[in-house]
């Protein structure tokens, strides 16, 4: 069995089209909540969402490839190469053959399909643009990270809503600690900004009016966000024989399913999944410095995560700070458990802690220390992510400082 670390993080989100700019905005709590611009609202209830602004297709691919890639895909691709650039591989041909590549997303390239049935049931086309199906596959943004490193290992995509990219990288980081892949890109994708899409989260009516306020007694729902996060993944001792850097180590997984609503939590779920990666990571609750949550801003959410917080640890509840960084960079849907990995690692790395942005008045039923509104400083020995899906799936992965 391998220690596991992360050795390069790339981010592509509201926040910022990197991980520099994505934590500059953390650190500063600064909100990439805005009126959504990609496309027209009219038809929608809520106006606001957390888009990648100023994105520029051709800034970064040639016409050829983005032809061949829905806007998820191309997320996908940057952050890899992001992460992949700061880990500073060195590829030989065995290392591409054993190099696993998993990847999470919720929709995949369903702004695609989106696109074909428009012009199939509204402007009366027979046809559909021929590659409809390799740009709206979920498995394409795997599949293109791949291709462009020419990466021949096990690779695929996990498709379970909201904890989508957090299962993507726990399998990785068993795969990397069992020896059964020498190296692992995981993360996630996703771009959820078209009608279609927007229509169908207004019908759920968990979608807030303004803003994301987690854990504040105003908040009045999620707001959607798009964008990814690319881990890589490697055993300690192959990346200190290399002379790469550590920024965090990655100890522990854990995950189950609540088995009870198709999208009403309940705390059980949530509860296992921590007691697991707490358990898979050999870590006690006392080690546990800093959470960050799932944090929805949804009635629900934020009170079943409370409670499960509070079933896991006890009276050192009272002593963790736990923040939602969703109040920033929105709800990324299959992507957010990778985002909020990448700053997971960054919050150990720069002994920083996130805050929960947008926070106004403290939910009694909400009593944990959620960091309101500004950043703080704190060295943290180990900290878990946690991601709550749809259909009750529950992952949470748990890091260590390297130090």
């Amino acid at each position: 069995m391998h220690r596991v670390v992360v050795t390069g993080t790339g981010v592509i989100s509201a926040l910022g089209h990197n991980t520099a700019g994505f934590w500059q905005s953390l650190t500063t709590g600064t909100s990439g909540i805005r009126e959504i611009e990609n496309i027209d609202t009219s038809q929608i209830r809520f106006k606001h969402g957390a888009e990648v602004r100023g994105y520029v297709p051709e800034e970064y691919f040639e016409a050829k490839d983005i032809s061949l890639m829905d806007r998820f895909a191309q997320f996908a691709v940057l952050s890899a190469r992001e992460a992949i650039a700061e880990a500073g591989i060195e590829w030989t041909q065995a290392l591409r053959e054993e190099t696993a590549v998993i990847t999470g997303s919720c929709l995949g390239g369903r702004g695609a399909e989106e696109s074909g049935y428009w012009e199939l049931f509204h402007n009366g086309r027979t046809r559909v643009h021929p590659l409809t199906i390799p740009l709206s596959m979920s498995n394409a943004g795997a599949s293109h990270i791949c291709m462009r490193f020419g990466i021949e290992g096990p690779a695929y995509t996990i498709s379970t809503a909201c904890a989508s990219s957090a299962h993507a990288i726990g399998q990785a980081f068993w795969m990397v600690r069992s020896g059964a892949a020498p190296l692992a890109i995981a993360g996630g994708s996703e771009a959820p900004m078209f009608l279609g899409g927007l229509k169908a989260w207004e019908a759920l009516r968990v979608v807030s009016k303004d803003t994301c306020r987690p854990f504040s007694a105003e908040r009045s729902g999620l707001v959607l966000g798009e964008g990814a996060g690319m881990l890589v993944l490697e055993p300690l001792e192959a990346a200190l024989a290399r002379g790469a850097r550590p920024l965090a180590e990655i100890v522990g997984f854990g995950m189950s399913a609540d088995a009870g609503h198709i999208t009403q939590p309940v705390a059980t779920g949530p509860s296992r999944a921590m007691k697991l990666a707490l358990r898979d990571g050999g870590l006690s609750p006392e080690q546990i410095g800093y959470i960050n949550a799932h944090g929805t801003a949804t009635e629900a959410n934020d009170r079943i995560e409370t409670a499960a917080i509070h079933s896991v640890f006890g009276s050192h509840a009272g002593k963790l700070a736990v923040s939602s960084t969703k109040s920033m960079h929105g709800h990324a849907l299959g992507a957010a458990g990778a985002i909020e990995a990448v700053s997971s690692i960054l919050s150990l790395r720069h002994g920083i802690l996130p805050p929960t942005a947008n926070f106004l008045t403290a939910d009694p039923v909400c009593d944990l220390d959620v960091i309101p509104n500004q950043a703080r400083m704190a060295s943290v020995e180990a900290c878990l992510s946690n991601s709550f899906a749809f259909g009750g799936l529950n992952a949470v992965l748990a890091f260590k400082a390297f130090v």
